[in-house]
């Protein structure tokens, strides 16, 4: 969504809880499971102004077009006869989108460096999709009354009845399958996507290192990345129809949910789940469930 104060510049100077060079802008494009820290001076007139958010969609679904508002009041000021509001890009203007978000790049100084990989020892590709399932006699309610389906490669996330970290740990068989395709399988996927989607995953920081429209095409794709100050995230916007390319260390072991934030989305089963596996000392290995926490039932 897009974020403004009437009449106020703002001040981005983090993202996902990791500093960024400074924007200054008039709006910023924030997305679901996103955070953002922000600067703002008090420079104006002492009056009411709004503090506003409209929505940003980029696909051909139904949305909720208004604007929710509060009111940035200055000490001393009275109430006007009209309080100011922010002027927001168009809806569907993800130029305006793009414009903010290719600025976000991380502040990478002396204090507060990063580490980008560059000797990749594991790549994954993952096509993510929504899919439609048939449902028999044309039952459902959903697009062509079928029902929606999502899925990483083809596959579609299950919630098991145990969960996977205490399978992983325990050793637990027939709970979660290991042999995840690092590439899709070969399958008709040529249905226009009807929106972007947001990844969160948790367990390391990640580094976002580059994002486009269109198919990514691994020759071309790699020389546009940053690989001097990506931003730290924790939450990725994938573009409608595009592709984003994120690095990090698998150095934190563990079971890691990876996700569409949307809740929607995941009972689709637009989810996966990644196994960080212990090193070779007990520094780098998980630590066992301490014995005052009962097992999940």
């Amino acid at each position: 969504m897009f974020f403004a104060i009437a009449n106020h510049n703002l001040t981005v100077v983090a993202q996902d809880g990791a500093y960024i060079k400074p924007i200054t802008t008039s709006y910023l494009m924030i997305t679901p499971g996103q955070t953002m820290d922000i600067l703002v001076v008090a420079n104006q007139s002492p009056s009411h102004y709004h503090v506003a958010s409209a929505p940003f969609v980029d696909g051909d679904v139904a949305f909720n077009n208004s604007t929710t508002s509060a009111i940035l009041q200055y000490n001393g000021s009275t109430t006007p006869s009209t309080i100011p509001t922010p002027t927001f890009p168009n809806p569907a203007d993800g130029t305006a989108a793009s414009n903010f978000t290719t600025q976000v790049r991380a502040l990478a100084s002396k204090d507060y460096p990063i580490s980008v990989p560059l000797n990749i020892t594991q790549t994954l590709f993952i096509s993510v999709s929504v899919n439609e399932r048939i449902c028999p006699n044309s039952s459902c309610d959903g697009p062509d009354n079928n029902a929606l389906a999502a899925s990483l490669n083809n596959i579609s996330f299950v919630t098991p009845s145990i969960d996977i970290l205490q399978a992983y740990y325990g050793s637990i068989k027939g709970v979660y399958s290991a042999n995840f395709p690092n590439k899709p399988y070969i399958f008709n996927f040529t249905g226009h996507v009807r929106n972007d989607t947001i990844y969160p995953y948790f367990g390391t920081k990640l580094l976002l290192v580059g994002t486009g429209s269109g198919n990514f095409d691994p020759n071309q794709a790699p020389k546009t990345y940053n690989l001097v100050d990506p931003p730290e995230v924790n939450t990725i916007g994938v573009p409608k129809n595009g592709w984003a390319t994120i690095r990090f260390k698998a150095d934190n072991p563990g079971v890691w949910f990876m996700h569409c934030h949307l809740e929607r989305h995941i009972s689709w089963g637009m989810a996966t789940v990644l196994i960080v596996t212990n090193g070779n000392t007990t520094e780098t290995s998980m630590l066992p469930t301490p014995a005052y926490m009962p097992p999940c039932k």
